[in-house]
């Protein structure tokens, strides 16, 4: 197969979770860049609708909707609609997340739930759901978010969030596993760990202690509004056929030191 076709994913249907900013819009961009038809979905419906019109302007077909990953109502919609207007699904970007900074001896319980909820919880549901539409059709890619975090220990200063870095850790696993379940099906399940991205999301941290993250980068700098396009379109692509239950770290390094 020419290396052209590897990377070509040009009328594949995927959708997005929490494609509506930050990370979830890089990744829903450059699969439109792509070729691919792309369905964006987050709580916040306004955004992804903004986001889905500029997929649409790339030239490929787009859907909105608004979608907590931790009620199976909205994903049962979501998929019921995606697989209704395209007929199938594809490829699946489990993107949607959620952080709560504070002490490990101050963490509120309830905050804890909602972070393993939405991160560990949602991406699980996701998967479930869209996998069955993927078994029915022969296949599929499915990509987990998950972070750095998720890897090793934080040093307070740095990232004091103790339920977020366990749900990611959680997304590891997860992700491992399923590669394991679902690999005779002909799915794909892999995850990606970013480093620190400026979003939303990462703004107080960087705010705070972004002079010493940087120290521990061997680039010498935070990812960028293109540093994400290239590993979503590899593990969405044919190019990783053969790849599944692998951890794709995007973090300038600072994982190796």
């Amino acid at each position: 197969m020419h290396v052209k076709q590897l990377f070509n994913i040009s009328g594949k249907t995927a959708i997005v979770t929490g494609g509506g900013r930050g990370l979830g819009e890089q990744i829903a961009t450059s699969l439109a860049e792509a070729g691919a038809n792309v369905v964006v979905c987050s709580r916040k419906l306004e955004a992804c609708e903004e986001v889905c019109h500029k997929l649409k302007d790339i030239g490929v077909d787009s859907l909105a909707f608004k979608c907590d990953v931790t009620n199976p109502d909205d994903i049962n919609h979501v998929v019921r609609q995606t697989s209704g207007h395209f007929g199938k699904i594809d490829i699946l970007f489990n993107n949607s997340g959620a952080t709560w900074g504070t002490p490990a001896v101050d963490m509120p319980l309830d905050k804890w739930q909602k972070v393993m909820n939405v991160n560990a919880t949602g991406t699980f549901l996701m998967s479930q759901t869209v996998g069955k539409v993927m078994i029915e059709h022969g296949g599929g890619k499915i990509v987990n978010i998950a972070s750095t975090a998720g890897l090793n220990g934080a040093m307070p200063e740095s990232l004091d969030a103790i339920g977020y870095n366990t749900s990611k850790g959680a997304v590891v696993t997860f992700t491992k596993d399923l590669a394991a379940k679902w690999a005779r099906y002909n799915i794909n399940v892999n995850a990606i760990a970013p480093g620190f991205f400026p979003t939303k999301m990462t703004k107080g941290v960087l705010e705070k202690a972004g002079k010493d993250i940087l120290k521990h980068v061997p680039l010498g700098r935070f990812g960028s509004d293109h540093d994400l396009k290239g590993a979503a379109l590899f593990l969405a692509s044919p190019a990783s056929d053969y790849v599944t239950g692998h951890i794709l770290v995007v973090d300038g390094g600072g994982n190796a030191t």
